[in-house]
């Protein structure tokens, strides 16, 4: 590395020296490539009139500087969107004109992400120094899962098959008795949400170890499933490349990726979904297409009978929601009431660990219109009456959106668990676990 950089010094000392004042400061090779948001502004919206809604949404259909967290859908909705250094002059005088009423949230949203990466151990980091309190890469989360596998017997590795890139999508299943009732652990289907493999780890380590009744219940009477990134490419690509990338890494024309959230059998490019390539919710070619959400949907469908997978529950961030089925359309499942129940008995044990406050309903009602979603598609088509998806910290309006600081890992896994206890206990009181 000594050797890299004095090269550098020199060429820099070279051209100094021959070219005089055209020479600019060379960039470390390490970071050349990587995406940077200096100075790009968060901002979080109210939009009161039908006008501004509109041209909110043509400003998301014409503009590659504006970066839109949900769609402008309708009058009284708050809407976040983070614009690009160069634009922020055009961002005010159009705030301004449409009298649109806004709240700068973050000033430089590239001091947060370098910030965060002083809590990122670095790669390579074996699996015995995983902790809940830094944030890790895809290779050290795989290593940490193997040491468990060598430590616990009641648990046994689980692929689901291999991502466009060809990394495996793993996971691990503890079971403690036959005969249980299953849960399948989904997390890190959204590249940027570093706080979703983090707390998957996190569970199943207490899971394993926690001396807690009610945990050890869970442990002893449920059987789980666990796959941490079920998005390995995307995953890596925010480490090495882009920290707020959200899709896979398949390309489609000159863009990138598909939102695998987006693409499971389930009212596939339907409301809140994008059939441009070039957006972030870019729905696929065809529901399935990609081999993440088509290996994920081949093999529950295949093992969900035989397994008795009775529970799907998703992990992502962020906005502090508990949310159940459907996304894609008003309608309400058969079962809304008792998911309605649960869920709010879940969050408010959620919210006696740290006051963190959620809020509890079906997915078009507590964020947006989504479709072909994960959890939409285990309810409707493989029939897992229990799914739920956590949209963790922070809040709506939170200034660090998916770059969660690392010393909030260990109280978001704390209050998931008590989420995950009351889940647990509620539907098996309930019956949903009863035809095994």
């Amino acid at each position: 590395m000594s050797r890299i950089f004095l090269l550098l010094f020199l060429s820099f000392v070279f051209c100094v020296v021959v070219h005089s004042n055209s020479c600019e400061k060379p960039i470390p090779w390490k970071i050349a490539d990587k995406a940077r948001y200096d100075n790009y502004r968060l901002y979080r919206l109210h939009l009161d009139t039908e006008e501004q809604v509109k041209i909110l949404q043509e400003l998301e259909e014409k503009s590659d500087s504006c970066v839109f967290y949900g769609h402008a859908r309708h009058p009284d909705q708050n809407l976040t969107i983070m614009v690009a250094a160069h634009k922020i002059a055009e961002i005010v005088d159009l705030f301004e004109r449409y009298k649109i009423e806004n709240q700068v949230r973050s000033y430089n949203i590239q001091e947060m992400i370098d910030d965060e990466w002083d809590n990122v151990l670095p790669e390579g980091t074996p699996g015995y120094q995983l902790d809940w309190n830094h944030y890790f890469h895809l290779e050290t989360i795989n290593q940490w899962l193997d040491l468990q596998l060598n430590n616990y017997k009641e648990l046994s590795s689980v692929s689901l098959g291999r991502s466009y890139e060809d990394r495996d999508l793993r996971g691990v299943k503890l079971s403690r008795k036959s005969g249980n009732s299953a849960v399948f652990v989904e997390a890190g289907i959204h590249a940027r949400e570093w706080i979703s493999p983090a707390t998957s780890t996190y569970l199943l380590n207490q899971l394993l170890t926690s001396t807690d009744p009610r945990v050890k219940d869970l442990a002893e009477n449920f059987d789980w499933y666990f796959f941490p990134v079920v998005n390995p490419d995307g995953y890596v690509y925010t480490f090495e490349k882009d920290r707020l990338w959200r899709k896979n890494r398949k390309p489609y024309g000159f863009c990138r990726g598909v939102d695998l959230n987006r693409n499971f059998n389930s009212s596939w490019n339907g409301p809140g979904s994008s059939s441009d390539s070039c957006r972030y919710d870019f729905c696929g070619s065809a529901a399935n297409s990609e081999p993440e959400t088509a290996a994920i949907s081949t093999w529950i469908k295949a093992h969900a009978k035989e397994f008795k997978i009775k529970t799907f529950l998703s992990l992502h961030s962020f906005s502090q929601l508990l949310m159940f089925p459907y996304g894609s359309s008003a309608d309400k499942v058969d079962n809304y009431e008792d998911l309605k129940t649960i869920g709010q008995k879940a969050i408010e044990a959620l919210g006696k660990k740290h006051g963190t406050v959620f809020e509890t309903g079906s997915i078009i009602e507590t964020i947006y219109p989504s479709s072909g979603g994960s959890s939409d598609w285990a309810f409707e088509e493989v029939g897992i009456k229990i799914s739920y998806t956590f949209e963790l910290r922070g809040p709506p309006d939170s200034p660090a959106m998916f770059i969660l600081p690392a010393n909030q890992i260990t109280p978001v896994g704390e209050e998931t668990l008590e989420a995950f206890i009351v889940i647990m206990n509620e539907a098996k009181a309930r019956g949903y676990y009863n035809d095994l």
